[in-house]
């Protein structure tokens, strides 16, 4: 289990600007004395080293009544570090060298003296000059250094500067608290937000969300968890409205296989029962039980068809046919169907011959659902009208119209979902709730659409479009 302290934002804040703060002294230092500092035969220097070496070097050196004296220990630090060193007089004539190399003169004039002190690395050496006064008389000496020492001088207002130092120092440091200050606001502020966000996520998967003011610098997160939060909501209703549906049509699917299989158990068992049967009666069981296993394998083919149509597995070859023609022939077979010989159906075709490409098989199915619907949900003398047209954007209109008894907002609504039957099912169980659902999925198939319009005892109409093939 993880520490609440190393997933504190907070705390990871304060430790990223603890390490970047250690990282930048780290690499201020290192470049410091990177820049400032020298190798020199005890381990490394700061370069102002060799000018505090030239001014300390007096210590070893004496120089009275024109008799210059240098301790031993002067020249072994001379040898140690590689140096050499020159004495001058006050007219700038050497007096005295030691390891001098060639090329260096040995007399300078008071402004030769001057620019050697200023002097850069040369001949491979930096030079630093010094003075020695140790009575009345005076003389300089000139040491020469194997390093290259760069020499840059800073004027500023003493007076000015001392006065201001101190002050300086305070507001440098209370400057740099500041800046730690306002970081670890800025911290805590910027962890707070973070904490909010990563609480939203996790209220989003345990649906205990919250919506959050969509402002600020943030406001585009929070705009894009309130999105999310809806979709998830939404798919949650429709996830459980599908599942009831789901559980809705199982649940009649189930009854509807169980009504006819009782007849055609109990008048198979009647059959089974005695061999005496009359033939009539012998014919009249079979005529039973084969009409509920018909009524039986069609439920089984509505069921398959709408998965391979959901599933994209179902074949289709759409082809260019003659549409008013295939439409008037599928209606006069539903009207020489026993079944359906005294109910009133009646077809009219408003333009010439129209032309589609579609699967005739597929699009049969669709139209003859349509009529079978209106036929059987309606009373016997319901009137049912197809019509073939064109609307207003030059697709095919393919009406089919009844005087029935109409559909309520709630049941137009809701007709065309794949386990939906209507209420009216009670008093006609026939079907099983996916014969629109199968013909709104076929004119779909063909980059149709179906719209319905009803009011309860009026009647209805489904108004399919399709694309017209010139």
């Amino acid at each position: 289990m993880k520490s609440k302290k190393n997933s504190n934002p907070f705390f990871r804040m304060a430790l990223l600007l603890s390490m970047t703060l250690l990282a930048g002294i780290a690499t201020a230092t290192g470049l410091f004395y990177y820049m400032f500092s020298i190798p020199e035969p005890e381990g490394m220097s700061l370069a102002h080293w060799p000018q505090t070496f030239t001014n300390n070097f007096s210590s070893w050196t004496t120089y009275e009544d024109g008799e210059l004296s240098i301790e031993q220990i002067g020249l072994d630090r001379l040898d140690q570090y590689g140096l050499w060193i020159q004495f001058l007089d006050e007219s700038g004539q050497e007096i005295f060298s030691y390891n001098k190399p060639a090329g260096y003169p040995e007399k300078y004039s008071a402004s030769e003296l001057l620019a050697l002190s200023a002097s850069d690395y040369q001949n491979g050496y930096t030079v630093f000059v010094n003075s020695l006064q140790c009575s009345e008389e005076a003389c300089s000496y000139v040491i020469g250094f194997p390093y290259d020492i760069g020499k840059y001088m800073l004027h500023y207002n003493g007076s000015r500067v001392s006065r201001l130092s101190p002050a300086a120092r305070g507001i440098i440091f209370a400057a740099l608290g500041a800046l730690i200050m306002i970081v670890l606001i800025y911290g805590f502020w910027l962890s707070r937000k973070l904490s909010g966000i990563t609480k939203g996520i996790k209220n989003i998967s345990l649906r205990a969300y919250r919506p959050l003011q969509e402002n600020g610098m943030f406001g585009k997160i929070y705009s894009a968890l309130n999105k999310m939060d809806r979709d998830i909501r939404r798919a949650d209703q429709i996830s459980q409205e599908t599942e009831t549906m789901r559980r809705e049509w199982i649940s009649n699917i189930t009854h509807d296989l169980k009504t006819p299989l009782s007849p055609i158990k109990g008048y198979a068992e009647l059959l089974a029962d005695s061999s005496d049967k009359e033939k009539q009666t012998v014919q009249e069981y079979g005529s039973i039980i084969l009409k509920n296993i018909n009524y039986t394998e069609n439920l089984i083919n509505d069921l398959k068809l709408a998965y391979q149509l959901d599933s994209g597995a179902i074949p289709y070859n759409p082809q260019k046919i003659r549409i008013t023609r295939c439409v008037k022939e599928w209606v006069i077979d539903i009207v020489n169907d026993p079944a359906f010989s005294d109910r009133d159906i009646a077809f009219e075709s408003n333009v010439p011959e129209l032309y589609a490409d579609i699967d005739s098989a597929l699009f049969r199915r669709a139209v003859t659902n349509l009529i079978l619907n209106a036929l059987t949900h309606n009373p016997a003398k319901t009137t049912v009208s197809v019509t073939l047209d064109t609307d207003k954007n030059g697709r095919i209109l393919l009406s089919v119209r009844d005087n029935g008894d109409g559909l309520s907002e709630s049941e137009q609504s809701r007709l065309f979902e794949r386990y939906y039957r209507g209420t009216n099912t009670k008093e006609k169980p026939e079907g099983s709730g996916l014969g629109l659902a199968i013909a709104n999925q076929i004119v779909t198939l063909h980059g149709g659409e179906i719209t319905v319009k009803s009011q309860q005892g009026i009647g209805t109409e489904f108004a399919v479009h399709v694309p017209c093939k010139n």
